[in-house]
């Protein structure tokens, strides 16, 4: 068996790639991760927005990068359908029901979604369950720190592993686009994984 293994310097797929990263939103810095503390995170496997994934392969080690994502490409455009008027009475009294607040509610499959809160008055409450950066276009600084061949088990779990990540539950709430309307997207660009007999 030959286990003698080159060291990628370009991203692809099932590579894991160390990311440095500001992003922007209308000019004001919402996140970023320094060369220090880059994010780490499995190409291809829907860990981040297809937008900058796409953007991102190819590039080298050491590669810096300015990207812009449509929204269609980042969390999606903005439903107006999304938005919902709830009665305040079924609100338990811990919940803070204050403008701007993000809370955790139950869809009808008994699912928890996320869901910030726009409008409260006496009877009523209204909740946004867009993505706070739905209909954004977002503007990303990026650089490729490092790269590296993924593990069997990351490969499995379909995410990067990191030492300060002892439990999978980190990745749960990770995907903020709807993987159902986006698969079509994602098999195009990356190809159908199919058993070829």
């Amino acid at each position: 068996m030959n286990d003698n293994h080159t060291t990628p310097t370009q991203v692809a797929k099932d590579l894991v790639v160390s990311l440095a990263y500001t992003l922007k939103v209308a000019g004001e810095i919402l996140d970023e991760a320094g060369h220090d503390d880059p994010l780490l995170y499995l190409h291809g496997h829907k860990n981040i927005v297809p937008g900058l994934e796409r953007a991102l392969t190819g590039m080298k080690v050491g590669e810096t990068k300015s990207v812009v994502i449509a929204p269609k490409d980042g969390y999606g455009d903005y439903n107006e359908d999304d938005v919902e008027i709830i009665p305040r009475s079924e609100f338990p009294d811990e919940i803070p029901l204050e403008e701007g607040v993000e809370i955790l509610v139950e869809d009808d499959e008994g699912e928890e979604v996320s869901a910030t809160i726009v409008e409260v008055t006496k009877d009523k409450v209204t909740l946004d369950f867009n993505h706070p950066l739905a209909g954004k276009e977002l503007h990303f600084e990026v650089t490729i720190v490092a790269l590296r061949e993924a593990t069997e088990e990351e490969l499995e779990h379909g995410h990067a592993h990191d030492e300060d990540m002892e439990d999978d539950e980190d990745w749960e709430d990770d995907e903020d686009w709807d993987e159902e309307e986006d698969d079509d997207e994602w098999e195009e660009y990356f190809g159908e994984e199919e058993d070829e007999e």
